[in-house]
């Protein structure tokens, strides 16, 4: 992989986002990491101090898509870009029947028409440049039925179907999608009550991230079109 393109990983601040910027920036790549939250973003350069390499940090709320394509031109002004992830998401654990209008506007717009702008904005480089990958961190959730999840299941379903589509449209211009689907990771996202109940059953966010890296990695006329993680127990019960 040229390491002189850079990756733009969305919801960066924390979570697998953040370790996907680590593991990113540890091996050599220019790393643009988003999110909404600025000074989560900057405490990855704190962590990275030690390894002498650092990310850049370009603030976007990937709702707005005025947002995503001013942060784009930001990137654009420095290199090349070769990788984006999508990786911002948020969730809430309710039934349906309680989950507001606006948060389930919040779920969507975050997680599948974020997504889905910033692909819309990065194309046209990628397919200027005779190719480039993108990376969809979705959730075991697109495929399979948990309750309390439903908005959050409804984004994960419809980005995955969008980038099923999208990657057939894609291949005569040299262009990867890559769809990954973790089962339970040790972030943020869970609420405190859960994570300390599961949390030796749940997967690390590093790992996950090696995994994204290595599916990243693979050359040749190859790619990983999807990548399934779970924990090694299982699903949490």
């Amino acid at each position: 992989m040229n390491k002189k393109l850079g990756i733009w990983i969305t919801g960066a601040s924390s979570g697998i986002g953040k370790a996907l910027s680590i593991e990113f920036a540890k091996i050599g790549f220019k790393v643009f990491a988003s999110s909404r939250n600025n000074v989560d973003l900057e405490r990855i350069n704190q962590e990275l101090e030690k390894d002498k390499c650092e990310v850049e940090i370009i603030p976007c709320n990937v709702a707005s898509f005025s947002n995503v394509d001013n942060s784009f031109k930001k990137i654009l002004a420095k290199t090349k870009l070769g990788c984006l992830v999508n990786n911002a998401g948020i969730t809430t654990f309710k039934l349906a029947e309680e989950n507001s209008i606006r948060e389930i506007d919040d779920i969507i717009s975050t997680n599948l028409l974020g997504s889905i702008y910033t692909i819309k904005t990065v194309l046209p480089h990628f397919i200027q440049n005779g190719g480039g990958t993108i990376i969809n961190v979705l959730s075991v959730v697109a495929k399979q039925v948990y309750t309390k999840s439903s908005a959050y299941s409804a984004s994960k379903a419809g980005l995955l179907a969008y980038t099923n589509s999208l990657r057939e449209e894609v291949r005569k211009y040299n262009i990867r999608v890559i769809n990954v689907l973790p089962g339970a990771t040790e972030t943020q996202m869970w609420p405190k009550k859960i994570r300390e109940e599961f949390s030796s059953k749940m997967m690390s966010a590093s790992d996950v991230a090696r995994a994204i890296v290595w599916a990243y990695l693979q050359e040749g006329n190859s790619v990983v079109e999807e990548l399934v993680i779970k924990p090694i127990t299982g699903d949490l019960k």
